[in-house]
C-alpha cells in the first residue's frame, strides 16, 4: 500500500532525509518513532503530496506521489499534528463542508457523516462549535475528517499531542479500530505509543532509519542473542555448573542467589538450558525469556547515532 524508495528531502542545505526506504503492507499499522527533527513529519508530508521529496520515490495505493497527486490525496486520509480545523463552524457544518470536498453526495454524504460520528464519539457533540469543543473532541473530529470517504490508508502525525491520559486512551483504542481494516502509519516521539497501537516500528534518528520490525526483531538484530531469566530450584550453581553454561551463553548479572540471567546467541533457546541444568544435577524452576525493552532501543539508537556504538550500549 505504501513503498517508499531512497527518499531524500533537503530544505535548502538543510538534510532532513536521507536514503529513507521501507514499505507498510495492507492491515498493518506501523509507527514512524523518533526524537524531535528526526525528519518523522517531514516523511509524512511526502507520502500525503504536501512535499516533493529532493530524490526517491513515493508510491502510495500504486500511485506516485510526486507524478499523481491528486489521486494519491483521493485514497488517503490525512490528520497532520494540528488538526485542520475551522473553529467558528459547528462539527455538523464542518463535516458538511469536508463532505463536499470530498464530492460526497446524497445517501452516500449522509451515511458518512453517521458513520463517522458514530465511530468517533461526537453524536452529543455535532452542533456545538468546534472552538468550543476540548483537545479530545478536537482530535476526535479531525479523526472524523480524515476518514470521512472510508479511505484505504490513514497517515497520522502525533494523533495524541496535547491530549490528557484519557484522552490518548480513547484515540489509541479508536486508531486500533481503525488499523483492523486499513493501513495506518503514524509518527510519534512517544514510547508507549508505538507498543499501544503499532504492529511494527521504523526508529529514525537525524533523517535516516536506524532499525525497523519489532522490538524483539530490533533487540537481536543490534545483539544478536536472547537473554532468558533463570531461576534454579533448590540451589545455587557451582563452580563445576557455572563453567558448564559457558558452553551455552553467557552470563548478564552475576547469579542473585538461585536467580540468573544469561544471553544466548542467535539459533540457541531453551532446550540449551534445559540439557545444561539435566548434566549438572539442576532443576530449572522457572526460565523466563526477557523481552528488549523499547526504552532501551530507542535510547542506544537515537543517543549514539549508530548501529555499532547502538549494540554496546544495549544491555
Amino acid at each position: 500500500m505504501i513503498e517508499a524508495t531512497a527518499l531524500m528531502k533537503y530544505y535548502g542545505q538543510v538534510r532532513a532525509v536521507h536514503d529513507v526506504s521501507f514499505s507498510v503492507d495492507k492491515g498493518e499499522i506501523v509507527g514512524l518513532l523518533g526524537p524531535n527533527g528526526a525528519g518523522k513529519t517531514t516523511i509524512l508530508k511526502i507520502l500525503t503530496g504536501y512535499h516533493y521529496p529532493t530524490a526517491g520515490v513515493a508510491m502510495v495505493n500504486g500511485y506516485d506521489v510526486s507524478a499523481n497527486p491528486v489521486a494519491v490525496k483521493s485514497c488517503i486520509g490525512y490528520l497532520p499534528e494540528n488538526a485542520p480545523l475551522y473553529d467558528d463552524l459547528t462539527v455538523r457544518e464542518y463535516l458538511d463542508f469536508i463532505a463536499d470536498a470530498r464530492k460526497l453526495t446524497g445517501h452516500d454524504r449522509v451515511n458518512a457523516i453517521t458513520r463517522v460520528l458514530k465511530l468517533c464519539g461526537l453524536e452529543t457533540q455535532i452542533d456545538r462549535p468546534i472552538d468550543q469543543l476540548s483537545k479530545g473532541f478536537r482530535q476526535r473530529v479531525g479523526l472524523a475528517q480524515a476518514i470521512l470517504h472510508d479511505p484505504d490508508i490513514l497517515i497520522l502525525d502525533e494523533p495524541t499531542t496535547g491530549l490528557d491520559p484519557n484522552q490518548i486512551q480513547e484515540i489509541r483504542r479508536l486508531i486500533r479500530t481503525l488499523g483492523s481494516d486499513k493501513t495506518v502509519i503514524l509518527s510519534t516521539h512517544i514510547l508507549q505509543e508505538v507498543e499501544a497501537m503499532c504492529d511494527r516500528v521504523l526508529i529514525l534518528n537525524d533523517g535516516e532509519i536506524a532499525a525497523s520490525g519489532t522490538t524483539e526483531e530490533i533487540g537481536r538484530e543490534l545483539k544478536g542473542e536472547k537473554v532468558f531469566t533463570v531461576r534454579i530450584a533448590g540451589g545455587s550453581l557451582s563452580d563445576g555448573a557455572r563453567q558448564a553454561l559457558e558452553g551455552v551463553g553467557h552470563l548478564v548479572t552475576e547469579p542473585i542467589g538461585p536467580k540468573l540471567r544469561i544471553a544466548l546467541a542467535e539459533g540457541r533457546g531453551g532446550e540449551d538450558l534445559f540439557r545444561w541444568a539435566v548434566d549438572n544435577g539442576l532443576i530449572i524452576g522457572a526460565l523466563i525469556p526477557e523481552r528488549y525493552s523499547l526504552e532501551d532501543i530507542f535510547t542506544s539508537l537515537t543517543a549514539a547515532g549508530t548501529t555499532g556504538a547502538a549494540e554496546e550500549a544495549l544491555p
